[in-house]
């Protein structure tokens, strides 16, 4: 996933609740897939910044030996700069990139 390239904000913006449930009719359902959308990105974006730590682990657990590693820190700056997960799911269910569909809605002829 590529989290450069979202456009959305980087601060809390005050969204109009009915947009946000003009998709689903249901604000409740919004929010919820909004969510489980949230953790995705962020499960996505902990495991991408824990392989680009991973490189700079050591085998030494002794705390005298702990030094700061300039390109370490330039990751971690990165990351805190970026938006949060819940803005960037909000912004994708608003531009209507995110896939949704509720199963209890959904009519199985299959079962008749």
């Amino acid at each position: 996933m590529d989290f450069k390239k979202t456009n959305a904000p980087i601060s809390t913006v005050t969204r109009n609740l009915n947009d946000l449930s003009q998709e689903t009719g249901n604000i409740y359902e919004s929010v919820v897939i909004i969510g489980k959308r949230a953790n995705q990105i962020a499960a996505a974006m902990k495991d991408e910044i824990s392989k680009k730590l991973q490189e700079f682990s050591t085998s030494n657990d002794n705390l005298e030996e702990v030094f700061e590693n300039d390109e370490q820190i330039q990751i971690s700056r990165y990351y805190e700069r970026l938006p949060k997960p819940s803005l960037i799911a909000t912004q994708e269910f608003v531009e209507g990139k995110v896939y949704f569909r509720n199963p209890a809605k959904q009519t199985n002829d299959s079962l008749y």
